[in-house]
């Protein structure tokens, strides 16, 4: 039987939809603070794993960039199998049907292994080939093509994963999943120096043992959420109805995650045109940013699941309420982040670098980030509430629209006339205002608070 799901089987919609609604701070930081230590469990570790092959020398670790690039690549446009299924669980959860919300989940599992193994199947083919157009052929996309036919193999499960992780989190279970990632990650931290350098009796193998304890690591992950659904003792035979329902959810995210992609591979290819400091300089801070991201999602996840729970209780002016409590207090917390690397312009910069046109390129920048991130605290707080409510084809036409009016114009005019990195960051600037624009105005209309256990086919 599945327990922990937050409610009493025999407690009223109007109960559950006010206690989703009525969620204080530490209900709202229970969820996402260990919904933070998942999204920065796996950069961590990949750091880390950087570390252990960086020893082996730049040839190694060329290999592993390339081919931890393509393996982001193919699994990380699928995260409609945690998101998607965080709104659709629930939604299920908040109407009270708890054994709903967990077939949400196993129809997610049987997408992930369906979609996983066909990725397995077509980049094993094609991987020699892929490697070499990325890598410019040679030893390094020699090296990137063996790491990536062993790490393929765990793409299946860590599709699982994403999946466990989003009915989980529709059901308010937050800390198992944490603890099933985190433990498949030591797994893996252990293996990972233990065969690349032949530690304690074990063959060295060298970049090759880099896959292996990421497969194996996965495998421990993966096995652990599809064992939470059998424990769950919910139907979990494929049903092909459900499944096309969280496919066309899908579709409007992935095309949402093309148009990020299209955008920053862009300002990346760009940003290199003006030199080795320009490119460096955007890197680095654009990592910042990305880490901030993780940061703020997390609070986005927790209006992701207590929206969604409240519009399944019927509860819509709840769900309202909740959006602009949990808005607002991501506004603080990001003028608060703002404030810090606002006055850290001088010394962030330099722990990670010490190079003068490094650190002098990074200044050009440093301001257009510190002034994006209250706006991101906006932006990330309501596509959380427009996620939660399943209101993903809003959300795709608010960024295919924000990054053809915005983003791309900027980072390409930047280009065409010499504008340097302050081009492309002026791009995102516009990029992140015109969301903020988009999602206000659809938070204010409430248009996306349709009630009911069922996300909504379309939302207009």
């Amino acid at each position: 039987m599945f327990d922990g799901a937050g409610e009493e089987p025999g407690s009223s919609a109007a109960a559950r939809g006010a206690q989703a609604a009525g969620a204080g701070p530490r209900r709202i930081l229970g969820i996402a603070v260990p919904t933070l230590g998942v999204l920065v469990a796996e950069p961590v570790y990949l750091l880390f794993d950087m570390a252990v092959v960086g020893r082996l020398g730049a040839l190694a670790l060329a290999g592993l960039a390339v081919g931890g690039l393509i393996l982001a690549q193919v699994s990380s446009q699928l995260t409609f199998l945690s998101y998607g299924t965080t709104a659709r669980a629930a939604r299920r959860h908040g109407a009270g049907d708890v054994r709903g919300a967990v077939i949400e989940g196993a129809q997610a599992s049987w997408l992930a292994v369906g979609v996983g193994s066909t990725i397995v199947l077509v980049v094993q083919v094609f991987a020699g080939p892929i490697t070499r157009a990325i890598a410019g052929g040679g030893d390094i996309a020699s090296a990137a093509e063996s790491w990536v036919r062993i790490a393929l193999f765990g793409v299946p499960l860590i599709l699982l994963s994403m999946a466990g992780n989003g009915w989980m989190r529709g059901v308010q279970q937050t800390r198992r999943p944490l603890a099933y990632v985190l433990a498949g990650l030591v797994i893996s931290a252990i293996l990972c120096p233990t065969l690349v350098h032949g530690l304690l009796g074990a063959p060295r193998m060298e970049l090759a043992g880099s896959a292996v304890a990421n497969l194996m690591g996965q495998l421990v992950s993966g096995g652990l959420f599809v064992r939470a659904l059998r424990r769950a003792q919910a139907p979990l035979a494929p049903h092909l109805t459900i499944m096309r329902a969280q496919l066309v959810l899908g579709r409007d995210l992935i095309v949402r995650s093309l148009a990020f992609q299209a955008s920053f591979v862009s300002a990346a290819a760009v940003a290199s045109r003006f030199g080795a400091a320009s490119v460096a300089a955007h890197q680095l801070v654009l990592q910042i940013w990305n880490f901030l991201a993780l940061t703020l999602d997390s609070l986005a996840i927790a209006a992701q699941t207590l929206v969604g729970a409240a519009l399944g209780a019927g509860n819509a002016r709840g769900a309202q309420g909740l959006a602009r409590r949990i808005t607002g207090w991501s506004t603080v917390f990001a003028v608060v982040l703002a404030a810090v690397f606002a006055a850290g312009y001088a010394v962030i910069p330099r722990l990670f670098t010490e190079d003068p046109s490094v650190l002098d390129r990074t200044h050009v920048v440093w301001w257009f980030f510190v002034a994006m991130i209250p706006v991101a605290g906006v932006v990330f707080a309501l596509d959380g509430v427009l996620l939660g409510a399943g209101d993903a084809a809003f959300l795709r036409n608010a960024t295919l629209g924000s990054a053809l009016l915005g983003f791309l114009p900027m980072i390409w005019l930047s280009l065409a006339f010499d504008w340097g990195i302050g081009g492309i960051w002026t791009g995102l600037v516009a990029f992140m205002l015109l969301r903020v624009v988009a999602v206000g105005w659809r938070a204010l209309s409430g248009r996306w608070a349709r009630v009911g256990a069922e996300v909504p086919g379309r939302l207009s």
